[in-house]
């Protein structure tokens, strides 16, 4: 099974996609303050994704016979001056997160984990997904540059998503 150290790696990450989903709900909070209810529903859609990619931390943690610890979730941002920062806040989250995911994969690479390396690689692919679902969000931000229709317009598309299952 996996060492000792590969565990609490595995286990803080857990805690981790749990915060995250904490501040996606602070994101969601924000959204629906301002009365974008379809932003709103996008980060907590994405609050909820988080916690079940938590779960699936959980799960194999416990398949790899670790036992999962709950630590504290710091405070999230509360306050933004835009759309526009939110989504910029979003994505240099991503972006930590995936940075995370590969330090956990370069170690279950260097103590030949194969079963947590074949774990990892969904998450490997999904960050490549969450990433480029936020650029892609704030490049379309930056091009509406707070003009109401084009909000209006995104925040219609935005209030679409729904939870898709995970593998």
């Amino acid at each position: 099974m996996a060492s000792e150290k590969l565990l609490k790696e595995l286990n803080d990450q857990f805690n981790f996609e749990l915060e995250s989903g904490y501040y996606y709900m602070a994101m969601a909070a924000y959204c629906a303050e301002e009365d974008l209810d379809g932003f709103a529903n996008f980060f907590i859609i994405q609050g909820q994704e988080e916690y079940l990619h938590a779960m699936k931390f959980f799960d194999f943690i416990n398949d790899m016979d670790g036992r999962v610890t709950m630590k504290a979730i710091g405070e999230p941002l509360n306050e933004y001056k835009s759309l526009v920062h939110v989504f910029e806040t979003a994505l240099g989250h991503e972006k930590l997160v995936t940075s995370k995911i590969n330090k956990l994969m370069d170690l279950a690479k260097e103590e030949k984990d194969y079963p947590t390396i074949s774990f990892l690689q969904w998450f490997v692919d999904e960050q490549l997904e969450e990433e480029n679902s936020m650029k892609k969000i704030l490049v379309n931000l930056k091009k509406i540059d707070g003009h109401f229709q084009g909000i209006y317009m995104m925040d219609k598309e935005l209030a679409a998503r729904t939870l898709e299952p995970i593998e």
